[in-house]
């Protein structure tokens, strides 16, 4: 899967949109325009927004000199500051504060007189909806179809969940995950403190077991498009044995199952 990924991501990518963007420091716009552009560097798998230069409403200082990964994908825990394409940093300083590293000006002449933003160092609206996490990938796709397939997920021989009434999410470069019902779950986990954004979803609360800490989660009230998860448990497939119709699959290897164990060991 990754490397397939590396094969589609490899170049940079650009387009416009029509959707009216506002970028905000606190209470100021930094930003306000109709001609923003989605810029994909590449092998980043989200995409940034680009405005206008002349759109600006803030001053841009010469950062130091631009940090450029050769061969990684870059995926969204990967800063905005590390680069794939050459470029150069700015600061943004608006709202009486600074930014370090916020924007970014590809050297690409078609990109000329645009800027790329860091979406985690400002707050965003496309038209009057705040978005969470990073910019929508237009091209990115969610199907959600029920089943009745028999599910049963363990880890290291404990059945945490079994169920015949799983709801499947199929989601563009991702794997598969198995929604179940959370009267299925077999095994008593703990509520976690951790809390994430998905651009797509929305806010996601997670569960621990004694084991291994988050490894399931939960959208209590997803966005509007997937609200047939609401309140169903999903576990992270790369950390845990699924069964699928008596089949065991074999593990995804996703960079959030990567960082989840990273912070546990």
């Amino acid at each position: 899967m990754r490397d397939a990924m590396m094969g589609r991501l490899a170049d940079l990518r650009f387009e416009p949109t029509e959707k009216r963007i506002r970028v905000m420091v606190g209470d100021d716009v930094l930003a306000d325009t109709t001609r923003a552009m989605l810029v994909w560097e590449p092998r980043r798998v989200v995409p940034s927004y680009a405005v206008p230069l002349d759109e600006l409403r803030g001053e841009l200082a010469t950062d130091s000199e631009t940090t450029l990964d050769a061969d990684r994908l870059l995926h969204p825990g990967i800063p905005f500051s590390v680069h794939s394409t050459p470029g150069g940093s700015f600061s943004v300083h608006a709202g009486g504060e600074q930014r370090t590293a916020a924007a970014f000006q590809p050297a690409d002449e078609d990109l000329a007189g645009y800027v790329v933003l860091d979406f985690k160092a400002f707050q965003w609206l496309e038209e009057d909806e705040l978005l969470v996490s990073h910019p929508r990938d237009p091209y990115h796709r969610i199907d959600i179809r029920p089943s009745s397939r028999h599910v049963r997920i363990e880890l290291n021989g404990e059945v945490l969940a079994e169920s015949t009434r799983p709801t499947l999410l199929f989601e563009t470069n991702l794997p598969t995950r198995f929604y179940l019902p959370a009267d299925d779950m077999g095994a008593v986990l703990q509520p976690s403190e951790k809390l994430t954004y998905c651009a797509y979803k929305g806010e996601a609360s997670y569960w621990s077991h004694p084991d291994l800490p988050n490894l399931a989660w939960t959208y209590r009230e997803p966005l509007p498009d997937v609200i047939q998860i609401a309140g169903l448990v999903a576990f992270y497939d790369d950390l845990v044995d699924v069964t699928v119709d008596g089949v065991l699959r074999e593990r995804p290897s996703t960079p959030f199952a990567r960082s989840l164990l990273e912070e546990f060991s």
